[in-house]
């Protein structure tokens, strides 16, 4: 099936090259490991680049990056509050797309690492 069809019904208009670099960045953002700490982190709570580094165990630089990524994406937004930038998750997207992540795991993914870890343990 032509991709076009299922996004013109949205009216999304764009070409199947632009719709399917638009998903690998899209997933690109959810493979790193990184990327994925820090949204779970901030599921919690807003949080500035010192407190996300502190928890996540990851250099100031490294999340600086990766936020970057988020922000860049539409993963998280920030606020500045004086001095410090404050990121919190899209709630309108992000957050409820989690939750269906988490749902998805826990009946299928998790599943999978279990069977796989039994028959090599």
């Amino acid at each position: 099936m032509n991709i076009k069809y299922i996004f013109d019904k949205l009216h999304i208009h764009a070409s199947n090259e632009e719709l399917y670099k638009a998903y690998k960045l899209f997933f690109n953002t959810f493979a790193s490991e990184q990327r994925i700490k820090i949204l779970n982190l901030l599921r919690k709570n807003s949080m500035n680049v010192g407190e996300i580094a502190k928890k996540s165990k990851m250099s100031q630089t490294n999340v600086s990056h990766n936020i970057k990524r988020l922000m860049t994406c539409g993963f998280i937004n920030q606020r500045v509050e004086g001095k410090y930038r404050y990121y919190k998750l899209n709630e309108k997207t992000i957050r409820p797309m989690l939750k269906l992540i988490d749902h998805h795991m826990n009946e299928h993914c998790l599943l999978i690492i279990r069977n796989l870890e039994s028959k090599n343990g």
